[in-house]
């Protein structure tokens, strides 16, 4: 189905989950911040983000810790009470919240009764009406309770941190977990009326085989998943110090990552998902496979969504916002996110203002990755023809007048192609990861 052209995968690209890239982000001035906050306008996405896991994975490249000290909890969620209340305080009455999303880390860290203090205290802060709730969980940590909580609550999407039922996969990567805990925790969720199920897999994993990949696909069709996030590992262990405990030469060399990339697409293909972008499935019906029918599709810190709102506002240690005009990154120690937040001040420090370039070339990126074809003005497409002859001799990619197309064979391509348009781009391996 697809042809592998190794000169073209060489370079490391980044995911696109912002453009610019969080790469790319410096210190701003808070003002900044602040002024971006009052100024928005129109729908409103919350992102939360919960820096604590019950345990810790080699392959995990989020910010995260340990949670495995009842104050280190509690003070963060003080902390983040304090960020709360201040975000709100400065967000005009005309801005509406439609939707809430919790992520980590790991949510289930906490414990069910703080996990609602804490909605409700968004609730009240940002006077939200029947927004739509998303959570990432882990299925070790899973109980009864917190299935229990979920219902109360009237969270509707969840996320499953599976990434591969092979034992020996799990045991190279750190995350033990039997399919038993992952049955249970489905059955949990759905009884609590979670009617949007992903699960997160992942290909490239140590002494991972295509068998392997293609059990833990069959796994989780059977299981029911509404949707299926199937990302490429990311092995960059210079710039995320635990995954040094995965050597080298377990990992899967590129040409079998790409065919475990093929394989994967062609099995969750076969069997009825609709593909969104270059790495998410979603079962017809579910919200995310409208949008991409209806070519609606957006890209944020997230993944692929069909969440439209023009602004996200992140909540939490490290967690980023997104607004037209600027990214902006909260400070990442949690140590910092609390002295900042408890001294009244807006915990922002790092991001980039988005010039009218910027904004322009994030929309060609945006939509070359959600839909596969993007219009591009004379001057920006003359800046890129000569490096996008290769995928059209290839015929991996079209220019017809002002429109570039990713064509179907081109799928595995689509973060290279769209790093064309990368006026920040910087060749290094350093920073991005493997394009498949």
């Amino acid at each position: 189905m697809w042809t592998y052209y190794p000169e073209l995968l060489a370079t490391p690209v980044p995911r696109y989950t912002s453009y610019p890239t969080a790469a790319e982000f410096r210190p701003i001035d808070a003002a900044l911040y602040t002024q971006a906050i009052e100024g928005a306008e129109g729908d409103i996405s919350l992102y939360v983000h919960i820096p604590f896991c019950e345990k810790i994975c080699f392959y995990c490249g989020c910010n995260t810790a340990a949670a495995n000290r009842r104050q280190r909890l509690a003070s963060y969620l003080d902390a983040l009470q304090q960020e709360i209340n201040q975000v709100a305080e400065r967000l005009p009455r005309g801005a509406q919240v439609r939707r809430l999303s919790f992520g980590g880390g790991s949510p289930n860290a906490l414990n069910p009764v703080d996990f609602v203090r804490l909605v409700d205290s968004l609730f009240v802060a940002f006077k939200l009406s029947d927004p739509i709730i998303s959570i990432e969980l882990d299925p070790r940590s899973l109980s009864a309770e917190w299935a229990h909580t979920i219902g109360g609550i009237g969270i509707t999407r969840a996320s499953l941190g599976v990434q591969t039922f092979a034992p020996h996969c799990q045991q190279a990567i750190g995350r033990l977990q039997g399919e038993d805990a992952i049955v249970r925790s489905v059955d949990w969720l759905r009884g609590a009326g979670v009617s949007s199920l992903n699960f997160d897999l992942m290909y490239g994993l140590p002494s991972q085989t295509l068998r392997d990949l293609e059990d833990s696909l069959q796994r989780t069709r059977v299981l029911g998943a509404d949707r299926i996030a199937l990302f490429g590992y990311a092995h960059v262990p210079h710039l995320v110090p635990r995954q040094k405990a995965i050597p080298d030469h377990d990992l899967p060399d590129q040409t079998l990552r790409f065919q475990m990339a093929e394989r994967g697409y062609a099995y969750l293909l076969t069997h009825g998902y609709t593909p969104v972008g270059f790495d998410h499935f979603a079962r017809p019906g579910d919200p995310l496979a409208s949008a991409a029918l209806a070519g609606k599709v957006h890209r944020n810190f997230q993944g692929f969504t069909d969440d439209a709102a023009p602004v996200l506002l992140g909540l939490g240690a490290s967690a980023i916002s997104s607004f037209p005009q600027l990214l902006a990154q909260n400070v990442k120690e949690t140590g910092r996110y609390r002295m900042m937040t408890s001294g009244g001040m807006l915990p922002a420090n790092r991001g980039i203002e988005r010039s009218a370039d910027d904004r322009y070339r994030g929309a060609v990126i945006e939509q070359l990755l959600c839909n596969g074809s993007a219009r591009v003005g004379a001057r920006l497409l003359g800046q890129v023809h000569n490096a996008l002859q290769p995928f059209v001799e290839r015929e991996l990619a079209s220019i017809v007048q002002d429109r570039v197309t990713i064509l179907p064979v081109g799928l595995p391509y689509a973060r290279t192609i769209a790093a064309l348009f990368d006026a920040w781009r910087q060749q290094s391996a350093r920073h991005f990861s493997s394009a498949v």
